[in-house]
């Protein structure tokens, strides 16, 4: 076989290969109408680095209490990427020191890389992701208001559903995820993502109920562990897995807005002893979040009073200890970083960063 005749079976191979890769999300309706995003002319879109008027201390991280590691001194909030139509599900990659997020009308995921700040696609159509998150194995996990079902990119690329319906029925939209040591996936199935045919696909709600479930690492059973919330959805593990902590956005629907915590019984999937860990938000609202190796819990904030825009900082024992402002709504946060040391922010129509005096706590 000459050379020629060698890359033109090699590239008919490779064309093969990734149709069977993408063969079970190719089963999947249509994603939601707005799939193309728009191009922005450079001298339209918004500036790259330090905010406007930033210098040390920074005067965008506001320190409400001692205990508050927002700053480690020289370091200031920066715009890292912008361009988007609505980011989410920030998730960072260790091994490859880069950035996984979400940019759901756009139905595309993206991949900042954190040498040389590079921002490409990552995977278009998205089936309009929302949140995701890595696995102890290092693998992706992702929700899918548009397929409605969280799913696992594996190593070589091809896509394993985690979950699409229960009971029978299709899943409202999987919003956030994440994972357990013992390999548990635990994630909440709000109605955002079937409520319109932007983020998603309107649709009709099959499930009786907003669901937080949890998939068991080895028999793949999808299992509710609490039923009782408007519209469930930020979760976080504290760093002993003794916690989990619940976001409930409900405020979008006539309920509250708030963060709860449990006590959790991780192996056996049970959460007891509910109660609100923090809440004051409205008319604004939370929407994800994420713990530091002290315990505290960093969530988004946005929606309501434009001076609170950004991130807000809450003590183990639901103390307000600081504030992150922002200069857009944030949907929500990941320590990144080698150290996981570099708080990263998904805040409407861009991506922020902070070197924080603390690591996040999620594993990888």
């Amino acid at each position: 076989m000459n050379r020629r005749a060698f890359l033109a079976s090699s590239a008919a191979a490779a064309t093969a290969a990734g149709t069977v890769k993408l063969a079970t999300a190719a089963t999947v309706p249509l994603t939601g109408e707005t799939g193309d995003p728009l191009p922005v002319p450079p001298s339209e879109q918004l500036p790259l680095g330090p905010l406007a008027g930033s210098r040390y201390p920074d005067s965008h991280i506001e320190a409400l209490d001692k205990r508050f590691k927002g700053s480690p001194g020289t370091g200031a909030v920066e715009r890292v990427a912008t361009g988007f139509r609505w980011a989410e599900g920030p998730a960072y990659f260790r091994a490859g020191r880069y950035l996984i997020f979400s940019d759901i009308p756009n139905n595309r995921q993206m991949r900042l890389t954190e040498d040389d700040n590079h921002l490409s696609v990552f995977r278009s159509p998205s089936y309009n992701s929302n949140g995701n998150t890595v696995d102890r194995q290092g693998r992706l996990i992702t929700c899918q208001h548009g397929g409605r079902r969280v799913v696992r990119t594996e190593f070589d690329g091809t896509i394993t559903i985690i979950a699409d319906s229960y009971n029978g029925k299709k899943l409202n939209s999987p919003n956030d995820v994440v994972v357990a040591s013992d390999d548990s996936i635990w994630f909440s199935d709000p109605s955002y993502g079937i409520g319109g045919n932007y983020e998603g696909l309107e649709a009709p709600q099959e499930q009786a109920k907003h669901n937080v479930f949890r998939v068991d690492p080895k028999s793949g059973e999808i299992k509710v562990v609490v039923d009782d919330f408007t519209q469930p959805n930020g979760l976080a593990f504290s760093p002993d897995e003794k916690k989990l902590y619940i976001i409930d956005s409900g405020i979008t629907h006539g309920g509250p807005a708030h963060i709860r915590v449990f006590d959790v019984d991780v192996g056996g999937g049970k959460l007891t002893n509910s109660k609100v860990f923090a809440e004051g938000f409205a008319p604004g609202f939370t929407d994800g979040m994420r713990v530091d190796v002290e315990g505290s819990v960093w969530t988004s904030m946005g929606w309501g009073d434009a001076k609170e825009d950004g991130v807000r900082c809450y003590a183990s024992n639901g103390d307000l200890i600081g504030k992150i402002h922002l200069p857009e709504t944030c949907a929500n946060l990941t320590f990144g970083g080698l150290l996981h040391n570099r708080l990263y922010m998904c805040a409407s129509t861009s991506v922020y960063a902070l070197y924080v005096n603390t690591r996040g706590a999620a594993y990888p």
